[in-house]
Protein backbone atom coordinates (compact mmCIF):
# COMPACT_ATOMS: atom_id res chain seq x y z
CA UNK A 1 0.00 0.00 0.00
CA UNK A 2 1.07 3.38 -0.17
CA UNK A 3 1.21 6.40 1.23
CA UNK A 4 0.60 9.71 0.03
CA UNK A 5 4.11 11.01 -0.33
CA UNK A 6 4.66 7.67 -2.72
CA UNK A 7 1.80 8.46 -4.85
CA UNK A 8 2.86 11.83 -5.63
CA UNK A 9 6.79 10.69 -6.35
CA UNK A 10 8.38 8.77 -9.31
CA UNK A 11 11.59 6.97 -9.92
CA UNK A 12 13.74 8.08 -12.59
CA UNK A 13 16.11 5.65 -13.75
CA UNK A 14 18.27 7.28 -16.32
CA UNK A 15 20.62 5.29 -19.04
CA UNK A 16 21.35 2.41 -16.80
CA UNK A 17 21.48 0.90 -20.83
CA UNK A 18 24.51 -1.73 -22.23
CA UNK A 19 25.32 1.20 -24.56
CA UNK A 20 27.69 2.23 -21.68
CA UNK A 21 29.81 -1.12 -21.48
CA UNK A 22 30.81 -0.39 -25.13
CA UNK A 23 32.65 3.39 -24.02
CA UNK A 24 36.36 3.81 -23.25
CA UNK A 25 35.82 5.65 -19.95
CA UNK A 26 33.94 2.09 -18.72
CA UNK A 27 35.06 1.03 -16.31
CA UNK A 28 33.49 -1.34 -13.15
CA UNK A 29 35.44 0.48 -10.26
CA UNK A 30 32.25 2.29 -9.17
CA UNK A 31 29.74 -0.12 -10.28
CA UNK A 32 28.97 -2.49 -7.04
CA UNK A 33 27.79 0.51 -4.77
CA UNK A 34 25.99 2.63 -7.95
CA UNK A 35 24.20 -1.34 -8.19
CA UNK A 36 23.45 -2.14 -4.78
CA UNK A 37 22.57 1.46 -3.90
CA UNK A 38 20.25 1.90 -7.52
CA UNK A 39 18.25 -1.84 -6.52
CA UNK A 40 17.73 -1.37 -2.83
CA UNK A 41 15.95 2.12 -4.06
CA UNK A 42 14.09 0.64 -6.49
CA UNK A 43 12.85 -2.20 -4.63
CA UNK A 44 12.09 0.39 -1.74
CA UNK A 45 10.23 2.13 -4.19
CA UNK A 46 7.82 -0.34 -5.59
CA UNK A 47 7.42 -1.53 -2.19
CA UNK A 48 6.17 1.78 -1.47
CA UNK A 49 3.80 2.07 -4.60
CA UNK A 50 5.94 4.61 -6.39
CA UNK A 51 6.28 3.75 -10.19
CA UNK A 52 9.20 3.08 -11.47
CA UNK A 53 10.11 4.84 -15.33
CA UNK A 54 13.27 3.62 -17.48
CA UNK A 55 14.48 6.19 -19.92
CA UNK A 56 16.81 5.54 -22.59
CA UNK A 57 19.00 7.19 -24.99
CA UNK A 58 19.19 6.66 -28.25
CA UNK A 59 21.57 8.82 -30.08
CA UNK A 60 22.68 9.16 -34.27
CA UNK A 61 25.39 7.10 -33.79
CA UNK A 62 27.42 4.21 -31.64
CA UNK A 63 26.35 2.04 -29.13
CA UNK A 64 23.85 4.16 -28.69
CA UNK A 65 21.99 3.68 -31.51
CA UNK A 66 18.66 1.07 -32.14
CA UNK A 67 20.80 -0.36 -34.11
CA UNK A 68 23.72 -1.33 -31.95
CA UNK A 69 21.37 -3.48 -30.02
CA UNK A 70 23.15 -2.11 -26.50
CA UNK A 71 20.06 -0.29 -25.84
CA UNK A 72 18.63 -2.18 -23.48
CA UNK A 73 18.86 -2.59 -19.56
CA UNK A 74 22.00 -3.67 -17.83
CA UNK A 75 21.53 -7.57 -17.00
CA UNK A 76 21.23 -6.30 -12.89
CA UNK A 77 18.61 -3.93 -13.59
CA UNK A 78 15.27 -5.26 -12.93
CA UNK A 79 12.50 -5.38 -15.82
CA UNK A 80 8.77 -4.54 -15.97
CA UNK A 81 8.83 -0.63 -15.36
CA UNK A 82 5.78 1.34 -15.07
CA UNK A 83 7.10 3.17 -18.06
CA UNK A 84 10.00 3.05 -20.53
CA UNK A 85 10.61 6.45 -22.91
CA UNK A 86 13.20 6.91 -25.32
CA UNK A 87 15.44 10.12 -25.46
CA UNK A 88 17.34 11.81 -27.69
CA UNK A 89 19.05 14.85 -25.16
CA UNK A 90 20.42 14.73 -22.65
CA UNK A 91 17.53 15.53 -20.26
CA UNK A 92 14.60 12.80 -20.22
CA UNK A 93 11.71 15.07 -20.77
CA UNK A 94 12.13 16.89 -24.19
CA UNK A 95 10.19 15.27 -26.63
CA UNK A 96 9.64 11.70 -25.29
CA UNK A 97 5.99 12.18 -23.22
CA UNK A 98 7.57 11.63 -20.02
CA UNK A 99 5.96 15.02 -18.57
CA UNK A 100 2.58 14.12 -19.77
CA UNK A 101 2.75 10.62 -18.22
CA UNK A 102 3.97 11.79 -14.87
CA UNK A 103 1.27 14.90 -15.21
CA UNK A 104 -1.50 12.38 -15.92
CA UNK A 105 -0.56 10.30 -12.84
CA UNK A 106 -0.45 13.33 -10.28
CA UNK A 107 3.18 12.62 -9.81
CA UNK A 108 4.86 15.68 -8.05
CA UNK A 109 8.02 14.60 -7.14
CA UNK A 110 11.15 13.34 -9.13
CA UNK A 111 13.65 10.98 -7.79
CA UNK A 112 16.67 10.97 -10.04
CA UNK A 113 19.22 7.88 -10.61
CA UNK A 114 20.96 6.57 -13.12
CA UNK A 115 24.10 6.78 -15.34
CA UNK A 116 25.93 9.21 -15.60
CA UNK A 117 25.33 11.64 -13.36
CA UNK A 118 26.56 15.13 -14.49
CA UNK A 119 25.02 14.65 -17.63
CA UNK A 120 21.67 13.40 -18.22
CA UNK A 121 20.77 12.95 -14.70
CA UNK A 122 21.30 16.24 -13.48
CA UNK A 123 20.42 17.86 -16.61
CA UNK A 124 17.08 16.14 -16.08
CA UNK A 125 16.79 17.11 -12.45
CA UNK A 126 17.53 20.80 -13.64
CA UNK A 127 14.49 20.89 -16.33
CA UNK A 128 12.60 18.65 -13.48
CA UNK A 129 12.81 21.37 -11.70
CA UNK A 130 12.22 24.14 -13.91
CA UNK A 131 9.16 22.65 -15.20
CA UNK A 132 7.80 22.75 -11.55
CA UNK A 133 8.28 18.77 -10.47
CA UNK A 134 10.10 18.92 -6.66
CA UNK A 135 13.18 16.47 -7.44
CA UNK A 136 15.21 14.18 -4.95
CA UNK A 137 18.43 13.48 -6.41
CA UNK A 138 19.82 10.06 -4.99
CA UNK A 139 23.75 10.89 -5.79
CA UNK A 140 25.23 7.45 -4.48
CA UNK A 141 22.23 5.83 -7.36
CA UNK A 142 24.28 7.78 -10.03
CA UNK A 143 27.11 6.77 -11.95
CA UNK A 144 30.11 8.56 -13.79
CA UNK A 145 32.89 8.63 -14.69
CA UNK A 146 36.48 10.35 -14.59
CA UNK A 147 37.34 13.16 -16.68
CA UNK A 148 40.56 15.10 -17.88
CA UNK A 149 39.83 18.96 -18.17
CA UNK A 150 41.15 19.74 -21.78
CA UNK A 151 42.35 23.20 -20.37
CA UNK A 152 44.26 22.16 -17.24
CA UNK A 153 44.74 18.70 -18.16
CA UNK A 154 43.67 17.65 -14.67
CA UNK A 155 41.86 14.53 -14.08
CA UNK A 156 38.52 15.00 -12.03
CA UNK A 157 37.78 11.42 -10.18
CA UNK A 158 34.13 10.71 -10.35
CA UNK A 159 34.11 11.54 -6.62
CA UNK A 160 34.69 14.95 -7.60
CA UNK A 161 32.53 15.23 -10.16
CA UNK A 162 29.71 14.39 -7.67
CA UNK A 163 30.69 16.42 -5.57
CA UNK A 164 30.33 19.19 -8.00
CA UNK A 165 27.07 18.12 -8.93
CA UNK A 166 25.68 18.11 -5.62
CA UNK A 167 26.95 21.61 -5.41
CA UNK A 168 25.22 23.12 -7.95
CA UNK A 169 21.80 21.09 -8.15
CA UNK A 170 21.47 21.68 -3.77
CA UNK A 171 19.38 24.52 -3.20
CA UNK A 172 18.72 25.35 -6.66
CA UNK A 173 17.36 22.38 -8.07
CA UNK A 174 17.14 19.52 -6.17
CA UNK A 175 17.12 17.86 -2.78
CA UNK A 176 20.51 15.55 -2.31
CA UNK A 177 19.68 12.57 -0.18
CA UNK A 178 20.88 9.10 0.26
CA UNK A 179 19.04 5.87 -0.19
CA UNK A 180 17.68 5.34 3.36
CA UNK A 181 16.53 9.35 3.39
CA UNK A 182 14.79 9.19 0.51
CA UNK A 183 12.93 5.72 0.98
CA UNK A 184 12.16 6.94 4.55
CA UNK A 185 10.33 10.25 2.82
CA UNK A 186 7.95 7.93 1.10
CA UNK A 187 6.57 7.06 4.54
Amino acid sequence: MSSPNASKSALIIIDVQKSFTQMPSWTLDEVPAFQSSLLRLEQGCRLSGVPVVHIYHCGASGPFTPESGFIQPLDWLPGNPSARFDKHTHNAFTDTGLDLWLRRRGVQKLIITGIRTEQCCETTARVGSDIGYQVDFVTEATLTFPMKHQGSGVVFSAQDIKTRTELVLQERFARIVDVDTCLASLG
